[in-house]
């Protein structure tokens, strides 16, 4: 790794031997062609990975970058094709597996919980993936998820603002169905229809509303709870805070990433390296 300061951003060594082998994989086929026409990577990829998740957490566009990473244009480079290729994708499954295992539970879940989060969008996104969701008075795009009783990403969607939440949680049932068959459970909030609890039922998934007590204020729901943490999650990224991508596959790629970085530090039990210089003296 190079001899710069540390971000707070940055992977611990324990993060980075977690998806090391990963990336490294990925890296030895395109390595092997680099050698045979004489030329080297210039850039290590844990630098890479530091660069996206800087981007991720503290919401800069690319090219604002420090300098002391690689160049903005390599970065975004490889942030699309691991985009493109699943890569990203594959990390974030890997871990969630691995993070299941470590809290004592299976690799895959029984039960989910799903929900969707309007965020305003940039003026960068594409127009057609933008929409007005009228019950937040929100113009943007919408996050569909379904997570795991430890809050974690099974099914990720994104979608402009104006579509509603129960034809597009018909599809979300579906997509769990078919990534997550183990899946015979799902709560949801009063904004889903009884057509989601049918479909559902045709899936073998028992769909469970779960309201709130009007009148009743601010309560934590049983059960829903964790899908609104994870929503938390999503906004200690500034990146996230709006959706800043042009296309909606980046917008699930920053994602992507920023639950990757919260399940390695749960799984190695670090924080972010702290910024503070450790040779500083107090004055």
């Amino acid at each position: 790794m190079s001899g710069r300061k540390p971000y707070r951003s940055d992977l611990s060594d324990g993060e980075w031997a977690v998806i090391e082998p990963e990336l490294s994989a990925w890296r030895t086929p395109r390595l092997e062609r680099k050698v045979s026409s004489g030329s080297q990577p210039v850039h290590e990829l844990r630098e890479i990975v530091n660069a996206i998740l800087y981007v991720n957490r503290t919401g800069c566009a690319w090219e604002y970058l420090p300098h002391d990473f690689p160049p903005f244009k390599t970065v975004y480079g490889y942030f699309a094709a691991w985009r493109d290729d699943g890569t990203t994708e594959r990390i974030h499954d890997l871990l969630r597996r691995r993070l299941r295992r470590a809290r004592g539970r299976s690799e895959e879940p029984t039960a989910v919980a799903v929900d969707s989060q309007t965020v305003k969008a940039s003026g960068s996104a594409a127009p057609d993936t933008v929409g007005f969701d009228g019950n937040k008075k929100t113009r943007g795009r919408k996050r569909h998820i379904a997570v795991d009783t430890l809050g974690l990403l099974i099914v990720l969607g994104v979608s402009a603002a104006s579509l509603a939440d129960s034809p597009v949680g018909r599809q979300v049932l579906t997509r769990v169905a078919a990534v997550a068959p183990t899946v015979t459970k799902a709560w949801v909030d009063g904004g889903y229809n009884q057509k989601v609890v049918e479909h559902g039922a045709e899936l073998g998934i028992d769909v469970e509303v779960v309201r709130r007590e009007p009148g009743a204020g601010f309560k934590v729901l049983p059960r829903r709870w964790v899908v609104e943490r994870t929503f938390g999650w999503f906004m200690l990224h500034r990146r996230l805070v709006r959706d800043y991508e042009t296309r909606q596959e980046s917008s699930r790629t920053m994602i992507h990433w920023s639950i990757i970085g919260v399940m390695g530090r749960a799984l190695t039990r670090t924080s972010t390296p702290s910024w503070q210089d450790p040779t500083r003296t107090a004055t």
